[in-house]
């Protein structure tokens, strides 16, 4: 397949243009024009590169990938072995960020929904583009089951704070894959039981603790690994292609 193609198809499946990003979502690096083998990951780093390169892949097809808003614009360091690396081995790199948090089938969201057994029921912010979403479990369960929910479907403890003074049961939950831990406070305006992010602040805790809320931090990483993992199923099941996952390791 043509990379401009690929880049078609997959702009029709995750509609950029209708979000407003941190970082341009597309083909960021341009690499040869005909598309056979494509690596999938969660972020663009040299061991993801390198891996990509050992496999011997046309494309590689990331959550994070480079040149976001304020980022240094000189193309040296880290950044420039990346693309060096990149470009010496003519590997397209496509990355999706927003747009792939937020598709209703094939997102970081909708994963988390589906691996965790959460029903969903719309956007926390009020609109089918809200990067945090709220659902509905099909039976309350204390917090301690659903951390260990989590961490069996994760891989990967989570880090758990309970609310103070109560032994809350479970049923509401809002959640937002990486770093969204600022939408807790308005799952608690919602009224959930509980809110999940991959990332954690200090003043979390002091939030989950004081406004009645579990709250359960459950890693960026991890949070994020299946939106583009679903993607590339996604491409080979449609149109053929031979896609391989590759998770780096990454305890944040």
């Amino acid at each position: 397949m043509n990379n401009l193609q690929l880049e078609r198809i997959l702009n029709e499946k995750l509609s950029p243009q209708l979000i407003k990003d941190y970082a341009p979502n597309g083909l960021q690096v341009e690499g040869k024009e005909q598309i056979r083998k494509i690596v999938t990951g969660v972020t663009a780093s040299q061991a993801l590169i390198d891996k990509a390169v050992e496999l011997n892949a046309d494309a590689l097809l990331v959550h994070h990938g480079y040149f976001w808003k304020g980022e240094p614009e000189p193309i040296r360091g880290m950044k420039g072995k990346r693309i060096r690396t990149l470009i010496k081995n003519d590997i397209n790199l496509f990355g999706y960020h927003l747009p792939l948090d937020i598709h209703p089938e094939l997102g970081n969201n909708a994963e988390l929904a589906r691996l965790l057994d959460i029903q969903v029921e719309g956007g926390m912010e009020g609109h089918p583009q809200s990067v945090a979403m709220y659902g509905r479990l099909k039976t309350a369960i204390s917090g301690e089951e659903f951390a260990e929910r989590i961490n069996k479907v994760l891989h990967r403890a989570p880090l758990h704070i309970a609310p103070e003074g109560a032994n809350k049961m479970i049923e509401t939950v809002g959640w937002c894959t990486g770093g969204g831990q600022d939408f807790i406070e308005l799952a608690v305006q919602q009224g959930l039981d509980a809110f999940i992010s991959g990332e954690i602040s200090e003043r979390t805790t002091y939030t989950a603790r004081e406004m009645g809320i579990h709250y359960f931090s459950a890693g960026h990483h991890a949070t994020e690994r299946y939106g583009v993992k679903a993607l590339g199923e996604w491409l080979a099941d449609e149109h053929g292609l031979d896609v391989e996952f590759v998770d780096i390791d990454n305890p944040v």
